[in-house]
């Protein structure tokens, strides 16, 4: 599903309920303002959680060796921040067509 798919999803679920009042351009910087709200608390170094989707968090990667796929010389990779998803366990029961129960883990 592409950003254009999600906008277009969005609309429609509106329109049915508020009506064709708003249009398929308010409904993109809907999606933008949210997809930006959720990059700059990143950047920021700060988790968000939606409950019953997920949370979006910041891990700290370590220093690693790694090779060089054409040399194979082993090549130091710095430590960096890197953004994860860490799926709810709704999320992660609806995609597995389960009940909640039968799905593992603490959330």
């Amino acid at each position: 599903m592409t950003k254009a798919d999600l906008v277009e999803r969005v609309t429609e679920t509106i329109s049915q309920t508020a009506g064709p009042m708003i249009s398929k351009k308010d409904c993109a910087r809907v999606v933008d303002a949210f997809l930006d709200a959720i990059k700059d608390a990143l950047k920021e170094q700060r988790n968000i959680e939606v409950r019953g989707f997920g949370t979006f968090k910041i891990r700290n990667r370590k220093t690693r060796m790694a090779r060089n796929p054409r040399t194979g010389e082993p090549v130091e990779v710095s430590a960096r921040p890197v953004p994860v998803f860490k799926p709810s366990k709704e999320l992660r029961a609806l995609v597995a067509d389960l009940p909640i129960e039968e799905i593992g883990g603490a959330d």
